[in-house]
Formats: C-alpha cells, structure tokens, sequence
C-alpha cells in the first residue's frame, strides 16, 4: 500500500507574518507545499492529508485542494483547540495550539497506512521524499518508525537564529534522543547554539538535524494518544505548553515501546522562517527549474 502523506499546516507563521504556507514562491505561483507534494507524488506516495484549522478551509480549498483534483488524492483535518480525546476539556483561557503531536493526533481517522509527517512551509527536497518512501514501503515492524535527518549546516537561515532537534544516535544510526537548541546561529565558519546569556557551545556543521521529516505506522497513534493524555494532565494549568513530535518520540524510546530509525539526506532544507528568508527560496526554486529538476509550472 503506498503511504500518505501528512501535511501539517494550521500554523500562521507569526515571525514571517501572514499565511506563509499559501505564499507563492515559484515562477508560476507554486508554494512549497506545491512542491512537497509534487515530489511526494513521485516518490510514490498515494494520498496528501492536510491538518489545517477551520478558519483556513475556505482559502486552502480555493487556493490549494482545487489544484491537486487530478494529481492525487487529498484530504483534510482540522486543529482546534477542542479536538481532544474523551475526558480532556479546553481549558479556561487556552488560546494558544496543542503543538506538532497533538497535530498529528487529530489525523488518525483518515490514516490507515504508513505515514509521513511535514511541515507546510519547509522545502525538503526530492530526494528526501524518495529516501522516506522507499523505508516506509518497505517497512515489515508495527513499532519502528523513522525520521530523516539532515545536516544542520543544511537547515539554517542567515537571517537570525533558529530552533532546531538536534539527533543523539547509536552505533546503527537509531534514534537515542532529540536535543532541543533554541538559537542557533552561524558566525565566522562555525554554528553556535545559545543555551543561555551566559553559555554558548559550537555544534558539528554535520550534526543529524530533525525538520520534522518523520515516518510512522498506524500503531503510532496509541502512543500519540496516551503521551498526550499525560500530557495534558501535567500542563493543564500551563496556558502555553504544547506537545511536539520530539517529545513523543523522546518517550517512546525511553520506555522501550518503538525504535526510530534515522535515515540521512544530503538535501538543502529551506523554509521562510523570516521575511528576509523568502528571497533565497525563489532563488533556489528558480534553480532548480532551471536545471530541469522542476517544470516551470507544477499544475
């Protein structure tokens, strides 16, 4: 069965300003979410879910289902704060999202297959798509799942710091842990992370990099529902605490319930983390077409 893809794209992206995952940024208008699917499309991946909020479904069937009508088929999700499972209510005054798992979460009823997560608005490549495609059709264990890595010198932006997971693997590149660093930065030929004002540590230009590129099987879901339900016990009172993929993966290897394998791309990962950030995407999107990586127009 081929698998699906899961798009995650209920964020408004408050940095970069405006719904960055409808912003064009190919020669004919094309997203990167054009782009993800087109090459998802290719590395054999047979559906496109979408996680969006219901305040979008109108722009994203206007501007974005209607172009994939006879590409692929699509379906969609929706975050709110009130998609939780039985026995867990909003809290009074949470505005703010549940985070990346609970995105995840909310798709269960239209994943029956083996699944990859993205983010909306980041570039990862043809070739990663290949590489998660073919692991996952050839994945035979309910509980390993996958996450593909990059090089962190790969993932940053020359326009400010930026957050990144940072991969801890064993000797057969499975997943230990994920270290969150929440300003990266590159000065002078070497990438620095700021732990805190008054300590700052230089990271491997090479060091295996989470973007959220990760695979899983349906069997994932269980654990997605029970470390949310814990969870949001432990943060209930916490108005902004959310529940992201590293989290779930940190706690599913500590208690010995899957393994994560870690896969590699040498892909250049971009996305507009800021404003500045858009103009080197068109530039490396036109290049790509022009070396016939890409037709000029996707649909």
């Amino acid at each position: 069965m081929k698998p699906t893809l899961l798009i995650l794209a209920a964020g408004m992206g408050s940095r970069y300003g405006g719904l960055k995952q409808l912003d064009g940024i190919g020669p004919s208008g094309e997203t990167i979410m054009d782009y993800s699917i087109y090459d998802a499309k290719r590395a054999g991946f047979g559906k496109v879910v979408f996680v969006i909020r219901k305040s979008l479904e109108q722009d994203f069937k206007e501007q974005i289902f209607s172009k994939y009508e006879n590409f692929i088929e699509i379906d969609y999700v929706f975050q709110e704060l009130d998609n939780l499972p039985t026995g867990c209510s909003v809290p009074e005054n949470r505005e703010k999202p549940w985070g990346t798992a609970h995105a995840v979460l909310v798709a269960e009823p239209k994943i029956n297959e083996a699944f990859a997560v993205i983010n909306a608005d980041d570039f990862y490549g043809a070739d990663s798509f290949k590489v998660m495609a073919s692991y996952l059709q050839a994945l035979e264990t309910e509980n390993e799942y996958t996450l593909l890595a990059y090089k962190l010198q790969n993932t940053l932006s020359e326009h400010g710091t930026v957050s990144r997971g940072i991969c801890d693997l064993d000797k057969n590149n499975y997943l230990k842990k994920v270290v969150e660093h929440t300003k990266i930065y590159p000065r002078d030929g070497k990438i620095y992370s700021e732990l805190s004002e008054d300590k700052t540590i230089t990271l491997s230009e090479n060091a295996a990099t989470s973007m959220n590129l990760m695979g899983f099987t349906p069997s994932a879901f269980k654990y997605f529902k029970s470390y949310f339900n814990v969870f949001f016990e432990e943060n209930k009172q916490n108005l902004k605490a959310e529940f992201y993929l590293p989290s779930l993966l940190t706690n599913v290897i500590k208690n010995g319930e899957a393994k994560i394998k870690v896969l590699s791309s040498n892909e250049r990962w971009f996305g507009v983390t800021y404003k500045e950030d858009r103009e080197f995407v068109v530039k490396n999107i036109q290049e790509k077409v022009d070396k016939g990586e890409y037709p000029n127009k996707l649909f």
